[in-house]
Formats: structure tokens, sequence, C-alpha cells
């Protein structure tokens, strides 16, 4: 499927109300095509509709004109420069981004990640960054909640068996 003709199905699905399926179409784009700032852009708008400004940010970080608080918001939430590196899913050199500032946010964020990590760093493709929470972007912190259900009926279990062993040796006793 080309670029062109996802955009279409993006543009159909945000009239119809399907936000979710849009935001996936153009995540997709983003990582199938690193360079397309038009994909970043869109994204971008959709997160916008979120309320998601950190994410907006995150999309639009190697736009010329982006907006000084979505790229706070972005910088706030990814707090060191590699895990920035990862979050704008780049991927290949600098020097393939399309536009001169893009190349440069690049490069400024690739040294700035170096001497935080203190060796040289390059764009090689990184791990899915966690925003600062440490958990995955949206997803509910489900494991523990499914760990403390299993341990309720556990014990559960084990109280009923207590009960059962205590009055089965009354009966005989």
């Amino acid at each position: 499927m080309t670029v062109e003709s996802t955009l279409v199905k993006v543009d159909a699905d945000l009239r119809s109300g399907r936000i979710p399926l849009a935001r996936q179409r153009l995540r997709g784009l983003v990582v199938s095509y690193p360079a397309d700032l038009t994909a970043r852009r869109r994204l971008a708008e959709v997160y916008r509709l979120y309320g998601e400004p950190a994410e907006a940010g995150r999309w639009t970080y190697l736009d010329e004109e982006r907006d000084p608080d979505e790229t706070a918001a972005f910088e706030a939430r990814y707090g060191d420069p590699l895990h920035r590196m990862a979050a704008v899913a780049w991927r290949g050199p600098e020097e393939s981004a399309p536009t001169a500032a893009a190349r440069a946010r690049l490069a400024v964020l690739r040294e700035a990640a170096a001497l935080h990590l203190g060796h040289p760093v390059d764009w090689r493709p990184l791990p899915e960054p966690l925003p600062h929470d440490g958990r995955p972007d949206g997803q509910e912190d489900s494991g523990r909640l499914f760990c403390a259900a299993l341990a309720t009926v556990g014990a559960l279990l084990a109280g009923f068996a207590v009960l059962g062993v205590v009055t089965f040796v009354g009966w005989w006793f």
C-alpha cells in the first residue's frame, strides 16, 4: 500500500470518527517511512485530537515549524536524549533526512545522546522508548492488577482448604 493511498484511508477514518484506526495507520506509515514528514505531521494532528501535546511534539520534532510547547512536553516526557532518539523513530543516517532542519535536529539529538552516554551513538534501531512513568505509551498497569487478583484468589482457595481440613478433622475426632 502506498503512502498516498494510506493517507486517503486515514482521511476516511477521521471523517468517520475512527481516530484509533487512523492513528494505527499513521504509526505504521512512520515506521515504514521514517523520513516522510507528512506522515509524522498527520500523526501529530491525531495526537492533538487526543489532547496529547507530548506525542504531538514527538512526531513534529523534525519539522521546521514545530510548536514550542509540544516540543517541551515531548522533551519532558522523554527526559534523556537517548530516549528521545528512540522516540523519534528515525532509521538511517541524518543525511537522509528530507530537510536541513530535520538533519540538524537529528544531529543535535545524536550528539546530546553521545554526550549523555559518554561514547558515540548512531541511528541504529533503538527499542521503543518508555515514557517517564516506565510503562509503554497508553498501556494500563494490567500486569500488576492481574497478579493482585491471582494472589487474592489463591489466598481464598488456601483459606477454604484450611477450613475444609479443620472441618474434616472435627468430624473424625
